[in-house]
């Protein structure tokens, strides 16, 4: 399908996309659907130093949205009698001596309390190392290629205090959705890359959505994402971090896509056309500490009471956005690339460009987005 000129028919969204480049993102491709013609665009530079701009439909990680996609895959597998959602989970991964009062649906809505391997953030202002990502500034880039097993984070996270009783608060954590990928492994004797495919990827003619697990590239055309790390005399180094190996993050945010599959993928959940209505209605009851139900955010839109789903999430330089109405009707799906760093210096300049988007696309002037939901360093 051929999509309208951005000069001709959407100039309001090219200027929001314009702006975003203004406030510091390399480059931003987005794309809209809606009662009118679909949409895309793009501004700012495929890659820095060269003229080119962005693909609107290039490959780009899109850190946490990958959660959705292993929330579906499990909620499929529950169609099927495979997996129980109110079961422990140590009952499908008995090699880790899980606490059994987490269930499955624990570990989809982040409610385990299951230290988060990538560093955990607290209250007062605290932060607990965990392995060495993106807050680690050149050790992460020094060590960007290096493959960890998805058995050793969930092993670290585990020799970490638990941020709390399972099932008594709210806490996000990259380690519960490694904890999912093993779980699906383990219950279907698949790879999830395998199992992925099979309830998601070929049913909806996915072909430029991918779980890289240790692959290193991007697919053909892609835009570049960036790291910024300092020096010990304080000098500043930026590095081209496109290529790296995403077995650090794994199921917490590795997956690539497009902002075509993107949109294709969530209209196609909220449509019901993956699940069935009494499942989406699991899936979308949101925890009322941060509207998070099982693999995305429920979002509230204004105070006409209008909601959207979404998770969106970024990935050391690349980002993505992923919104849709309840009906899967209107979506829009974005891939960012930026300089990323240790600091999250993006994450402001995220969140109002998220807004100012969530605002022109689904219609209401006092939207606001999800103050939990993921920004660039989050994944």
């Amino acid at each position: 399908m051929s999509l309208t000129p951005p000069e001709k028919d959407r100039p309001e969204l090219q200027k929001i996309i314009d702006g975003m480049i203004d406030s510091g993102f390399t480059g931003v491709a987005i794309r809209v659907h809606d009662e009118r013609d679909p949409w895309s665009g793009s501004a700012g530079l495929c890659k820095l130093d060269e003229t080119a701009k962005p693909p609107t439909d290039g490959h780009i990680r899109i850190g946490s949205n990958t959660k959705t996609f292993a929330a579906t895959a499990v909620l499929l597998l529950v169609a099927e009698g495979t997996i129980d959602l109110d079961a422990p989970a140590a009952d499908y991964l008995p090699d880790l001596a899980l606490d059994r009062r987490i269930t499955v649906r624990m570990l989809l809505q982040h409610t385990s309390g299951i230290f988060n391997f990538t560093g955990e953030y607290y209250e007062d202002g605290t932060f607990a190392l965990g392995i060495a990502a993106t807050t680690a500034g050149r050790e992460w880039v020094d060590n960007r290629f290096h493959t960890y097993r998805p058995e050793e984070l969930v092993r670290l996270a585990l020799s970490k205090p638990a941020r709390f009783e399972p099932g008594t608060d709210w806490s996000y954590s990259n380690t519960n959705y490694v904890l999912i990928r093993l779980l699906i492994e383990g219950v279907t004797g698949n790879s999830l890359a395998d199992e992925m495919e099979r309830l998601i990827l070929k049913p909806l003619g996915l072909t430029g959505t991918s779980l890289p697990e240790t692959e290193t590239g991007l697919a053909e055309p892609h835009a570049h994402g960036y790291y910024r790390y300092e020096e010990e005399a304080g000098q500043e180094t930026t590095v081209d971090v496109t290529r790296q190996n995403p077995s650090w993050i794994s199921t917490g945010g590795d997956m690539i896509s497009t902002t075509h599959d993107l949109h294709t993928f969530i209209s196609a959940l909220t449509g019901g056309k993956l699940l069935s209505a009494p499942l989406l209605a699991e899936m979308f009851r949101p925890h009322p500490k941060a509207g998070y139900g099982l693999g995305v955010f429920v979002q509230d839109i204004g105070p006409d009471g209008g909601q959207v789903i979404t998770h969106n999430g970024g990935m050391a330089g690349h980002a993505a956005l992923m919104y849709s109405t309840l009906d899967g009707t209107r979506t829009l799906t974005a891939a960012l690339n930026y300089v990323d760093d240790a600091s999250m210096s993006m994450a402001q300049a995220f969140q109002q460009a998220t807004q100012a988007l969530v605002r022109e696309v689904f219609g209401d002037r006092e939207a606001s987005t999800a103050t939990t939901s993921p920004s660039p360093a989050d994944v």
